[in-house]
């Protein structure tokens, strides 16, 4: 064979070497990496201080990738296995190699809706938080009674909910607990608007006695209508020196929400938010409150009721008083009823 002959066959050998390598890497780009068994799309985890193995490893164990071998080495090509970021990730079935691995090198994860509202204590709010994103609602509830954690966003472990608006938040899933409090002190900022501000200021009542007696309101009554007159019923209270007697207190300091009727033994009990026992308002919100009922605080009705109880036909809407004698009789009406159904 001629030395131009030998040169052919290396040439050829070479391009053909030379194609099977863009082949291997094109079946490495192109080739559906991802099996989700039958599902469209499924989210991945991956956690904060994860590195590749753990990644490759989780995805292997899922029953997720098709070829690992080819998932490693476009990883390396592309040097994600350097730069592992943690994330909630959507995943595709039948994602293509090259897709997948940008995807995770991109960072660009799917956020976390999260609805806060319904959220009566701090535990409460902790779990469900704890239940939807990275950090672990052990975390958070010990941040939630950290005195001094709080006291840097003016807050204390009894009014923590203040800072909580209700309402839909996207989350990052490894939002950690700093970010979260960050972002809900962002959100307080642009609740709180210097016009619900001057509303507080004209009643006389802080921010955090503004949610605090709107929790009460949204325990008394789910009729919108009638919060602003609830509002102004305790408002008079308060400028009155006279107790506000609030059962969804009596019942938060009982921490037992199965009590339909707050009879005289469950106001003896020895609670700071007992406020047949304390005068003024508890120390923090019962619940967290909806939008509605704290402006219904802020615009709370001008009027002359000292008193309110439930209707005798048990529609959820409330009698109205001036006097305790008026009182008093809307209140034998409707403690009848309730004996009539034998709600005890």
């Amino acid at each position: 064979m001629t030395g131009k002959h030998r040169a052919l066959v290396f040439a050829g050998i070479t391009g053909i070497l030379l194609s099977l390598v863009v082949l291997w890497y094109y079946i490495g780009l192109t080739k559906p990496m991802i099996d989700l068994k039958g599902k469209k799309y499924c989210f991945f985890y991956i956690h904060t201080g994860s590195d590749f193995k753990t990644v490759k490893d989780s995805l292997v164990r899922k029953g997720y990738l098709t070829d690992p071998d080819k998932f490693e080495w476009l990883a390396q090509k592309k040097r994600y296995d350097q730069h592992v970021k943690p994330g909630r990730y959507r995943l595709v079935n039948g994602m293509r190699n090259n897709v997948l691995v940008n995807l995770l090198r991109s960072g660009n994860q799917e956020p976390v809706r999260i609805i806060i509202q319904n959220v009566r204590t701090r535990e409460e709010l902790a779990g469900k938080i704890g239940r939807q994103l990275e950090v672990d609602s052990t975390q958070l509830i010990t941040l939630f009674n950290d005195p001094s954690f709080l006291a840097g966003f003016g807050l204390s472990p009894p009014t923590l909910l203040v800072l909580f608006i209700p309402n839909t938040y996207e989350f990052f899933w490894n939002t950690s607990a700093g970010q979260l409090f960050k972002r809900m002190q962002q959100e307080y900022e642009l609740f709180w608007t210097p016009g619900r501000k001057r509303k507080a200021d004209s009643l006389q009542l802080s921010v955090a006695e503004v949610v605090t007696l709107a929790s009460i309101v949204e325990k008394e009554s789910n009729k919108k209508a009638e919060k602003p007159v609830i509002a102004g019923v305790y408002l008079n209270r308060l400028k009155n020196h006279i107790p506000l007697q609030a059962d969804p207190t009596v019942i938060f300091a009982w921490n037992d929400y199965r009590i339909r009727r707050v009879l005289k033994v469950h106001t003896e009990i020895k609670s700071p938010y007992n406020t047949y026992y304390h005068s003024g308002l508890p120390p923090g919100p019962i619940c967290l409150p909806s939008v509605s009922s704290i402006d219904a605080v802020l615009s709370a009705r001008n009027h002359a009721y000292l008193y309110f109880c439930a209707r005798e036909d048990l529609s959820g809407y409330h009698n109205f008083a001036v006097t305790l004698d008026e009182h008093s009789r809307n209140a034998r009406r409707y403690q009848k009823a309730l004996n009539k159904m034998n709600i005890k």
